[in-house]
């Protein structure tokens, strides 16, 4: 691809960027990832609004970066410092900009959805992570500010020469006569890219030639960090146009749409030793994708409670719950590793409030009145963590012991009874209690036969006579 330079001046671009900024009263937010041509977008955006006499910056550039919590460690670390000096360095330039670390809610994060929920590690059929991580908690801090302002304007490092697909996308929805574009999903916000024509060299060329950025960083440390790490970056995510992570880009560390985690791979080389633990528990969920091993680690029941297939063969469901308490116990052990090996003593690869609502979970769904994450925390940690009150509920070990050798000898499903048992207490002291039955016929209609595979076999039989009807 030529160079943006063969046409453009920088001034000319500054012009534009300029000309974009002033054109209406809508504020603009710069999404930031920590990569190249997130840096050198807002890099740029920010020395031409530098170039503005202050009195006509009278409008916000509100800097935001998702922070999946599973981020890799290294990137995280630079992103935060990042922003923080950016904010330093704005308030004394008396530009209007502010910083924002979003994140996801805690019932749609990672380890709440996998190891609480038992959602199998994502793959390419299976992409669970990129809406629940990153673009909710994105957009709803677009439509906040929406709410606010009416419109926004989104300032993307988005470039035609990623690949033919960005290029189609940047061209579709570009508005005639503008520099600006639809946004896909959120009607009253639209798209800015001021690097969409930019190369790849163009962009290293600027930043290099630029290396001591507006907010005091080097950006001699962001071509070590991608030499290290043999990777390239992965964007914040806005819509489902936008590429997440894969093919060796820098991102979540516990990514498993990539065959390898090459960019983990390359910093480990390079003297990262502490980061070993990630890799190997990034490695142990990406082998359950194996066909031949599924069996073993997921149920053949889906979290609704029924057998499912997709076309003509079997849809396995979620992780099984002793499963998931083996990814527990590996990534608290990992936890530790880094913690004890890394720069960061107190780095957390999981945090409380997700352990305290995988817990929450295992109670409702598994009939977890022993609060398992307590004892494996305890197990591995050595440190104790507390219950929360609505952990505690009306049942404890002694209670699951008893039911559980109670159903053995009745023939009984556990979970079935301790569901049932979960849901009437919950009913308890309730003027109306006609949503129990519905509770209660919901959970008979699950699937709760001993014997899956036969129940498989029947599921077949029905599939047989269901396509013979439609032969």
């Amino acid at each position: 691809m030529s160079s943006i330079f063969d046409s453009k001046t920088l001034d000319d671009i500054y012009r534009e960027i300029q000309e974009v900024y002033l054109g209406d009263k809508r504020p603009w937010i710069l999404g930031f990832s920590g990569g190249k041509d997130s840096t050198c977008m807002i890099q740029i955006v920010w020395n031409a609004l530098e170039r503005l006499p202050k009195s006509k910056l009278t409008k916000m550039a509100y800097i935001i970066s998702s922070d999946t919590l599973v981020e890799s460690p290294k990137i995280v670390e630079t992103v935060t410092d990042t922003l923080e000096k950016m904010e330093q360095s704005a308030k004394k330039s008396l530009l209007p900009v502010e910083t924002n670390l979003v994140r996801p809610v805690l019932d749609d994060t990672f380890w709440v959805c996998m190891i609480g929920k038992g959602y199998p590690a994502p793959s390419n059929t299976f992409r669970w992570c990129t809406d629940r991580l990153k673009i909710k908690s994105a957009n709803k801090f677009i439509e906040d500010k929406v709410s606010e302002h009416g419109e926004v304007v989104m300032c993307l490092g988005s470039r035609k020469a990623e690949s033919s697909t960005r290029a189609q996308v940047i061209n579709r929805h570009l508005i005639k006569g503008s520099h600006l574009s639809h946004h896909n999903m959120l009607p009253q916000a639209f798209i800015y890219a001021p690097l969409k024509d930019f190369s790849t060299d163009d962009v290293w060329n600027y930043l290099l030639q630029n290396k001591d950025n507006p907010w005091g960083g080097d950006n001699r440390d962001l071509l070590s960090m991608y030499q290290d790490a043999n990777a390239a970056e992965c964007p914040l995510v806005v819509d489902t146009n936008t590429s997440s992570c894969g093919n060796s880009r820098f991102g979540c560390w516990v990514c498993t749409v990539v065959e390898h985690d090459k960019s983990m791979e390359s910093m480990i080389d390079n003297g990262e030793d502490w980061m070993e633990p990630l890799l190997e528990l990034r490695q142990m969920l990406k082998d359950t994708q194996d066909p031949e091993k599924k069996k073993k680690y997921r149920d053949l029941k889906h979290r609704n409670g029924r057998i499912i297939f997709w076309k003509d063969r079997l849809a396995y469901g979620p992780y099984k719950f002793e499963f998931c308490k083996t990814i527990l116990k590996t990534l608290l052990e990992a936890q530790n590793a880094v913690r004890k090996n890394g720069p960061d003593p107190s780095i957390s690869l999981i945090h409380d409030d997700e352990l305290h609502e995988i817990q929450r979970i295992w109670r409702l769904e598994h009939g977890d009145w022993q609060n398992s994450v307590y004892s494996i925390y305890k197990e591995i940690t050595g440190i104790k963590l507390d219950a929360q009150k609505e952990d505690l509920g009306a049942f404890g070990k002694m209670e699951q012991d008893e039911l559980a050798k109670v159903c053995k000898q009745e023939g009984v499903p556990y979970e079935l009874m301790a569901r049932s048992l979960q849901a009437e207490f919950e009913m308890q002291g309730m003027a109306k209690r006609q949503k129990i039955h519905t509770r209660l016929e919901k959970l008979l209609s699950e699937e709760w036969r001993d014997d899956l595979d036969l129940a498989v076999e029947d599921a077949h039989k029905k599939l047989d006579m269901i396509s013979q009807v439609y032969e």
